[in-house]
This record gives structure tokens, C-alpha cells and sequence, in this order.
């Protein structure tokens, strides 16, 4: 791996100093949050060192680059106050579920991890199977097959409980 040279690193060292207070604040008043406000100008002064070399305009494409880990972050924060709104609203319909109640939360719980963790995600978090792909570390066509099998295992659960109950 080819070491920066030093007029590189003295070049990033000095625009971290001007603008990442500025960034960073700009985040914070954004997240409303000082740590992920942190977190996102860091991100985007890492992401800029990466392509360091081929960057024409450095604080346009922190801000830039910062604007969208913004939006990640929010669209994230969506996604959790739809999964906890949909979670208190399961919770209110049916506060008391019996043992042998074949609900499907019950049986999603009841899978194995491998499958329980990408069905959660993407239809509880409301995750794209990308997403998904990321945080678990796995293949799209892994993260697809899994979901594929536990729906089947999920279907082949209600049709027993479902014939157990006739």
C-alpha cells in the first residue's frame, strides 16, 4: 500500500481544522444529536480521504456527502418509529397471546436466527433486501433465499396449526 505524501496529509489535516467544527455543527443542528452529528462529519471526512486525489471541490462534497448520510440517518429513523408503531398496535390488538396461538409473531420468533434476523428487517424494519445484505454481511441472493425460506417454514407452520384447530 503506497504511503500519502506528506503535503497530502498536511493538505487533510489542515481542511479538517477549518471545516469540521462548522460540519459538524451543520449536522448537529440537522440530527439533533451531538454524537450522530459527530458521527456523520466523520463519515464524510473519511469518505473524502478515500477519494482525496479526485476531488475537485473538498467542502462540496463533505457537504454533500454529509447531506445524504443525513438523510440515511432519518429514513432510519422512520423506519424504527413505523416498526414500533406497528409493534404497539400488535401489542394493543392482542395484549394476551395464548401458547398454542399460531400467530406469526410467535413463529417468527421461533425461527433460527440465519432466518429470523433478514425476516425482521425487511418486513418488520421495512429494510430493502440491499440493506439487509449490509448489516448482516451476506449476499442479495443469500439474504432473498433466506427470506424465501422462512416464509416457507412460516406457511408450513400455519397450515399444521391450522389443521390442528379444524
Amino acid at each position: 500500500m503506497k504511503r500519502p505524501s506528506r503535503s497530502r496529509e498536511r493538505a487533510a489535516s489542515e481542511l479538517f481544522a477549518a471545516l469540521y467544527p462548522r460540519l459538524a455543527g451543520w449536522c448537529r443542528r440537522l440530527v439533533d444529536d451531538d454524537g450522530t452529528a459527530h458521527e456523520i462529519a466523520s463519515e464524510a471526512f473519511t469518505r473524502l480521504w478515500a477519494r482525496w486525489t479526485s476531488v475537485a471541490e473538498p467542502q462540496g462534497f463533505l457537504y454533500v456527502t454529509a447531506a445524504n448520510l443525513v438523510r440515511d440517518h432519518w429514513r432510519k429513523l422512520e423506519r424504527e418509529r413505523r416498526a414500533i408503531r406497528r409493534v404497539t398496535a400488535e401489542a394493543a390488538v392482542s395484549p394476551d397471546a395464548q401458547p398454542d396461538d399460531p400467530s406469526v409473531r410467535l413463529l417468527v420468533q421461533s425461527l433460527p436466527d440465519r432466518l429470523r434476523v433478514p425476516i425482521l428487517l425487511h418486513y418488520y424494519a421495512d429494510m430493502p433486501i440491499r440493506e439487509v445484505s449490509v448489516l448482516t454481511g451476506r449476499k442479495e441472493g443469500t439474504v432473498k433465499a433466506d427470506l424465501h425460506a422462512a416464509r416457507e417454514l412460516l406457511r408450513a407452520h400455519l397450515r399444521r396449526s391450522l389443521d390442528h384447530t379444524r
